[in-house]
């Protein structure tokens, strides 16, 4: 495994933003943003990609107690639907940094693309969730938060496998928006659920 870098600018309060579901067809996408303290270590830590649903769980508890700061933003399918999937990943994003209790000095972004947010500099990284510790954390924080709400709306909406799928496109997911259309969480303006609309 390789061995996260704990910052891409040192002598700064840095955060780091990631998101989880953006390419899946129901619920929100889930958008974080951490600040770790400079002396933060953990050997499980990397790209929540990389790790199982069992080993996300355990780290959730330890950022969510050692980070200076975090924040979970959900931008729900409505908001996705009307600017877009990349837009609602942004914004997002620059939600979550407005949640956090202190303000960064620097921000590190999984991904290629960002918005200038109020007047701090930042920085996309490609891969940066395997990249960066406090992205990794994002990426971590993003996914469980998301799982977690996914699971719940599963009960209130059987059929789907969202439990499992967690609301990606899988072909149980194709097969249940065939028989039982979609639900009020469904992403109307993706294009496995545009044919299901009439």
């Amino acid at each position: 495994m390789a061995t996260l870098k704990a910052f891409m600018l040192p002598d700064c309060i840095e955060a780091g933003c990631d998101e989880a579901g953006r390419g899946c067809l129901a619920g929100p996408v889930s958008c974080a943003a951490v600040i770790l303290p400079p002396d933060f270590h953990n050997d499980l830590l990397n790209d929540s990609k990389q790790l199982s649903a069992k080993q996300r769980e355990r780290l959730r508890p330890i950022i969510e107690r050692e980070a200076l700061a975090w924040a979970v933003v959900m931008v729900d399918p409505e908001e996705i639907d009307r600017i877009n999937i990349l837009n609602a990943s942004i914004t997002g994003m620059q939600r979550a940094l407005d949640a956090l209790e202190i303000l960064p000095q620097h921000v590190i972004v999984d991904g290629n693309r960002f918005r200038p947010w109020r007047d701090v500099p930042y920085d996309t990284v490609v891969k940066g969730d395997a990249t960066y510790m406090s992205i990794a954390a994002a990426s971590i924080l993003a996914k469980t938060h998301r799982d977690e709400l996914m699971t719940r709306l599963a009960i209130e909406h059987p059929g789907y496998g969202w439990e499992r799928n967690m609301g990606y496109p899988t072909k149980e997911h194709l097969t249940a928006l065939d028989t039982l259309g979609l639900t009020p969480h469904h992403r109307r303006s993706f294009g496995p659920c545009q044919p299901r609309l009439f």
